[in-house]
């Protein structure tokens, strides 16, 4: 993508500035009961070897028999990115040895994928730019198993239970220049993954992991030698790898030495990335149609109808949370994050004050949870009893600082909000009568004060915390201000 260069992208090399250019492959796998062509069960956490078929484990004459539900979902996926959809695609085998690839070839997509170009809009947070990154593909695969080597001295095991799970590889357009733009980009695609429910997005099982290609130039100049980087299974790990990657690409070629193609793994123990393997530029994986499996193909209607039952997705959602509800972009994108931040806000936000809501999810209710290291769905507080709370200050029972004290005791203990604020005595003082009293005390006590007040006014907040002070910080802020302003005589 020729866009102009942006000069804080760059990388400052012993000998100039260099440009970091990006390209991802995710692997994500398909949310479905079964896999790609078994029947076997896609559950996480089973028994070694507890989740395999005949067709998974490569016995004779077993035949392969494409899952609707996957192709469904791959489908639904591709609308989600904006994506041409392919009424046509062919399954391929891709040929190459691995012990826990009991065929001894991966039943892939290659030049007929099911879906082709589209594109991701990606808010990077560190720059408050938007990017477009494009879509070159998604094609559906079937994944391998797993090889474990900890269990005994001298001896590798093998667990096929990942054997022919259905994967989706969402293949970039190298268009990302940062590991700040890469960290936002996984970000965004696990968002709208997970708001279709085609993968739940959990890079703690493997079932969302990147392939990472990154090469560096001088700005203008044209694409260098990448290196891939495989099976990045967190997004901090994304960020780091590209940053050791980048500068040990920069210091090779500022040595004026080449950059050889090859595969390379993150150590995120030691932070850095190492050779795994080189790589030619030809992949000779000997790719022919699977003999065993026809074409893929579906017609326009059955395209049209899975995109009518979409769901609303994070860009529609933050548009409509910005009109319906006068949101700032950045509180709409934080509440769309996750579809469950979402939906917690507009059970809130109902017939209530749509900003206040998100002040008060935002501020207050992720920094509680953040603290705690819990996420929304797990939330003590719900969406009713933070609305009440809001309703609460809206109608002028409680102050602001009272507030916070009730939902802290809300959050710790349970409870109605209404109730609490009834039985504690909460209720703030709205009694002008009161208010006056409470400020003729702390006038009399601070002659000095009030003078002081009189040439600069911006001592009224001090005499305001004064008055708090006094009523236990139940008086009406705005009844304090206004008394305040007449008994001292400002303006």
């Amino acid at each position: 993508m020729n866009a102009p260069v942006n000069p804080k992208k760059l990388i400052k090399g012993a000998t100039g500035d260099w440009e970091v250019v990006i390209g991802m492959e995710i692997h994500a796998q398909v949310t479905s009961q079964a896999k790609l062509f078994s029947g076997a069960s896609t559950a996480f956490g089973g028994d070694p070897n507890s989740h395999v078929s005949l067709v998974d484990a490569a016995m004779p004459g077993m035949l392969p028999v494409i899952n609707e539900e996957c192709v469904r979902q791959a489908i639904r996926t591709g609308l989600g990115l904006k994506a041409q959809i392919n009424l046509k695609s062919t399954f391929d085998r891709k040929n190459y040895f691995y012990p826990d690839l009991p065929q001894g070839y991966q039943i892939s997509q290659y030049k007929s994928p099911i879906v082709g170009e589209g594109e991701v809009i990606v808010d990077v947070p560190e720059t408050s730019e938007t990017i477009t990154v494009r879509i070159e593909r998604l094609h559906l695969e079937q994944d391998a198993g797993k090889s474990i080597h900890d269990l005994h001295p001298t001896l590798s095991f093998v667990d096929l239970n990942r054997s022919g799970v259905a994967l989706m590889e969402i293949v970039s357009k190298p268009d990302l220049r940062s590991s700040d733009e890469a960290r936002a980009y996984v970000t965004k695609l696990r968002t709208i993954l997970r708001y279709l429910g085609t993968c739940d997005g959990d890079m703690d099982k493997g079932n969302l992991r990147a392939d990472v290609n990154v090469s560096v130039r001088r700005p203008g100049e044209e694409l260098g030698t990448r290196c891939e980087i495989k099976n990045v299974n967190s997004i901090r790990f994304i960020g780091q790898a590209i940053e050791y990657e980048a500068r040990r690409q920069i210091a090779i070629l500022e040595d004026g030495g080449v950059i050889e193609q090859e595969t390379r793994l993150y150590d995120p123990g030691k932070g850095e990335t190492r050779s795994m393997r080189s790589k030619e530029e030809a992949h000779d994986y000997r790719y022919f149609p699977d003999p065993d499996l026809l074409p893929l193909e579906f017609d326009q209607a059955y395209v049209d109808d899975l995109a009518q039952h979409l769901p609303e997705l994070p860009d529609a959602k933050k548009a409509r949370f910005m009109s319906d509800y006068g949101l700032s972009a950045y509180d709409a994108s934080v509440l769309v994050a996750e579809r469950a931040s979402a939906d917690f806000f507009e059970d809130v936000a109902k017939g209530r004050d749509g900003k206040a809501a998100a002040n008060w999810i935002i501020n207050e209710l992720f920094g509680r949870l953040n603290k705690e290291g819990r996420d929304i769905t797990e939330t003590p507080v719900s969406a009713q009893q933070l609305g009440a709370i809001i309703e609460l200050i809206g109608e002028n029972v409680i102050s602001g600082k009272i507030a916070k004290d009730l939902f802290e005791i809300v959050f710790t203990e349970g409870g109605d909000p209404r109730e609490i604020v009834e039985k504690r005595g909460m209720k703030q003082v709205t009694d002008t009568g009161a208010i006056e009293k409470a400020i003729d005390a702390v006038i009399a006590a601070n002659p000095d004060k009030v003078e002081q007040a009189k040439a600069k006014p911006t001592l009224l907040g001090w005499f305001v915390g004064q008055v708090m002070k006094q009523t236990g910080g139940k008086a009406n802020p705005q009844a304090v201000n206004e008394i305040l302003k007449s008994k001292l005589g400002i303006e």
